[in-house]
């Protein structure tokens, strides 16, 4: 007596159905990272040959003219203290990196400095590497 199955399993993979899936996978992110745009300010920092480390602070960025930014949000002069102190209560280690660029004052690094002076925070000047 003939007692062998009919379906017979072959061992073979076929992988045109794995290649179609990666690429279209692979389009798929092309596409999606040309429409993630950068958020953030362009300016032209100062040399030095320092590292600088990454850690939560508060960003401080001031343009060539003297239009003040924290975390890019447009802040006016004259409410960069409260913005500031309201933005900074919430981090655990308060810290400000400031940004500024070349052409700016030193009075203006000066009066961002005093605000963090004043309030008992750590202020960092950020600077583009050599």
């Amino acid at each position: 007596m003939n007692i062998r199955g009919r379906n017979k399993v072959t061992p073979e993979f076929n992988m045109s159905s794995m290649t179609d899936i990666v690429f279209l996978l692979l389009i798929f992110f092309m596409i999606a990272s040309t429409l993630v745009s950068t958020n953030a300010i362009d300016l032209l920092l100062p040399k030095s040959g320092g590292k600088t480390t990454q850690s939560k602070s508060l960003s401080v960025s001031i343009t060539k003219d003297l239009t003040y930014y924290v975390d890019n949000q447009k802040v006016e002069k004259e409410r960069l203290e409260a913005y500031i102190l309201d933005k900074i209560n919430t981090l655990e280690k308060p810290s400000i990196v400031l940004r500024a660029e070349e052409t700016v004052e030193l009075k203006d690094f000066v009066y961002v400095m005093d605000i963090a002076n004043r309030n008992k925070i750590k202020s960092t000047l950020a600077v583009r590497p050599q």
